[in-house]
């Protein structure tokens, strides 16, 4: 799982980390550089600006085919999207400017810099909080799709490469706005995305798809969410990945972007 639940709220881990390398970032500043007040602040104030901006420019210049389809998706920074040693390189040059009166300061600065960007890459890369699967293949169970017609989900490994099972609500809002992303994906060849709805009946269901023009082959009602039990899904929407035997590659927590979707595909 790349997220957790706090009560009512869906955090990102990768975010959670951040926050706290930052944290252990600006105590560390405080208490070992020896900047006057001002200059900490406007130097640390800067950094994680400039920090996001270049990770974010990073990840978008990385990924130029899948944003060059939807350019305002660059600027939705909000979604999942940040690539952690372009947002160091930058923080480098901007502390370098800040405290270029300071050569010591800069030096210890850059060190830290250094430091909590590699712990987070490592935290990341870890998942200390969630870097186990609660399923490993396709769980064997039968739901019914929006005509009533039953589908078994391990039979979908049988015809395609990768399967995407998404859960999913109309009153989500991150969910609605991916849809048309997974409605994209299940028209290539050897794909299959199962949309799964939690917990709501037949009506909304197919009214919104109707009222947007969404077309799934497997629109399946889970009215009394087995799915979410089964993958431990924190919230919605939650997304899951399977090869074509039917196993487990990869979990996505929270709203999918269309570079995710793509590495997904590719890999």
């Amino acid at each position: 799982m790349n997220a957790i639940a706090l009560g009512p709220l869906l955090i990102s881990l990768p975010r959670l980390y951040a926050v706290g390398c930052a944290l252990l970032l600006l105590l560390s500043a405080r208490f070992l550089l020896g900047l006057p007040r001002s200059a900490q602040q406007r130097w640390f104030t800067g950094l994680i600006i400039v920090w996001l901006v270049g990770a974010r420019a990073g990840h978008i210049l990385l990924h130029l085919d899948s944003y060059s389809a939807a350019p305002i998706e660059a600027l939705k920074v909000w979604q999942p999207g940040y690539h952690g040693l372009w947002g160091m390189a930058a923080g480098l040059v901007w502390t370098a400017w800040t405290l270029r009166a300071r050569l010591l300061a800069m030096g210890g600065a850059m060190a830290m810099l250094v430091a909590a960007s590699s712990l987070w890459l490592v935290m990341v890369t870890l998942a200390p909080l969630g870097n186990t699967f609660a399923v490993s293949e396709l769980p064997d169970i039968t739901l019914e799709d929006v005509d009533g017609n039953n589908v078994h989900l391990p039979a979908l490994a049988e015809d395609h490469e990768r399967i995407i099972v998404n859960l999913w609500a109309t009153w989500c809002p991150p969910c609605l706005r991916e849809m048309p992303l997974l409605e994209e994906a299940a028209q290539r060849d050897g794909v299959s995305v199962v949309v799964a709805n939690q917990g709501e009946d037949l009506l909304p269901v197919v009214r919104y798809l109707d009222e947007q023009q969404l077309v799934f082959r497997y629109a399946l009602r889970d009215p009394s969410q087995q799915l979410m039990a089964i993958f431990q899904a924190p919230g919605l929407p939650t997304t899951v990945l399977f090869d074509g035997q039917g196993n487990t590659l990869d979990v996505h927590v929270g709203e999918l972007t269309r570079a995710h979707l793509d590495r997904w595909l590719q890999d």
